[in-house]
């Protein structure tokens, strides 16, 4: 069961529910993998629409890593997710909205 007070969310990856969370160790791997100087550049790439494929992996692999999940972002490149990069991209804001006190996605 996630604990929405901590950042969590549940997302369905390869047909298996996990636990995601952007630790501070999980947002510190994302500033060196999206090549940002803070948080405001997550935030504010991701908002602005400039998120590839790339970034997606980074922040889901992320989020199962702080959630406390031994996947890495290959092994997550193999998994099938619902509703494809749409599908992606909806868990990947979910996860930063949660993350950065939005009540929803």
């Amino acid at each position: 069961m996630v604990n929405k007070r901590r950042g969590e969310i549940e997302a369905m990856l390869g047909g298996k529910s996990f636990v995601l969370c952007l630790t501070l160790g999980a947002l510190a791997e994302l500033e060196v993998a999206m090549q940002t100087d803070d948080l405001n550049g997550i935030a504010e790439r991701f908002q602005e629409g400039r998120i590839s494929s790339r970034d997606l992996i980074s922040i889901i692999g992320a989020g199962l890593r702080g959630g406390g999940n031994a996947i890495s972002n290959h092994d997550l490149e193999q998994m099938s997710i619902d509703g494809g990069a749409v599908g992606a991209a909806k868990i990947a804001a979910e996860l930063l909205a949660a993350t950065f006190g939005e009540s929803e996605a």
